[in-house]
């Protein structure tokens, strides 16, 4: 079994930043590609960021500049760098998982609270 446990998420004005992290842990022989996903209250959950085993990335357009999404393969952990906030990125964000053991399984993380004041 694999656990994604995420922090760093919280309040703040806009214009301002947060860090996310989210951490893999359980039988992982590696992580092809991790990303953050969020859903605001009445939407449906959005791709925010992916990044593979190679570093390449990919992000939704609405965040593209503002948002940097990055990994460490040696920790399983995977990061969301987020800068001029936005009271529309307030949401719940999720961290999410393709990981190879056995076979290859989908993760999801518990979500963690993002809240921008205007």
């Amino acid at each position: 079994q694999v656990q994604l446990v995420e922090s760093g998420g919280g309040l703040v004005q806009a214009g301002g930043s947060l860090r996310l992290s989210c951490a893999a842990s359980g039988s992982i022989f590696s992580i092809n590609v991790m990303g953050w996903y969020r859903q605001a209250p009445g939407k449906q959950r959005e791709l925010v960021a992916s990044i593979n085993s190679g570093g390449r990335t990919n992000y939704v357009d609405s965040v593209k500049g503002r948002f940097t999404i990055s990994r460490s393969i040696a920790k399983n952990t995977v990061y969301l760098q987020m800068d001029g906030l936005k009271p529309e990125d307030t949401a719940v964000y999720y961290c999410n998982a393709f990981v190879v053991g056995s076979t290859v399984e989908n993760y999801w993380g518990q979500g963690t609270q993002v809240t921008v004041s205007s």
